[in-house]
């Protein structure tokens, strides 16, 4: 089982879901989060004061999977995030160790597939 950790640019995320839909990944959680990477600083003017802008608006999408499906959903996030450009995000693939259905006290591979 794997957790797959998707941060994306936030104008994707309809993108991404519809891909994930497609090939049926289902059961994921969506965070708005900021951060920085590769872009390069904003400037922008407030009331006459220029301010650097360090930190950048994306959305986060964790999405716990099976191992057959790492691929499967990882090649869906990677085509419908890109843009080409720079702050087109991150995916991180981490083992899961462990995981139950609060519902119904399934376990690990159960646990992760839709019912």
């Amino acid at each position: 089982m794997k957790l797959i950790s998707a941060i994306i640019r936030k104008e994707k995320l309809n993108d991404v879901l519809e891909a994930l839909f497609n090939v049926e990944v289902q059961g994921l959680t969506v965070s708005k989060v900021t951060g920085h990477g590769g872009e390069t600083e904003k400037i922008e003017t407030y009331r006459g004061t220029t301010v650097k802008v360090g930190l950048t608006e994306k959305v986060k999408i964790e999405i716990g999977v099976s191992d057959n499906f790492q691929d499967t959903a990882v090649q869906a996030i990677l085509k419908s995030a890109k843009t080409g450009e720079v702050g087109d995000g991150k995916i991180f693939v981490m083992p899961i160790e462990k995981v139950y259905r609060i519902r119904t006290g399934e376990e690990d591979e159960e646990a992760v597939t839709p019912r």
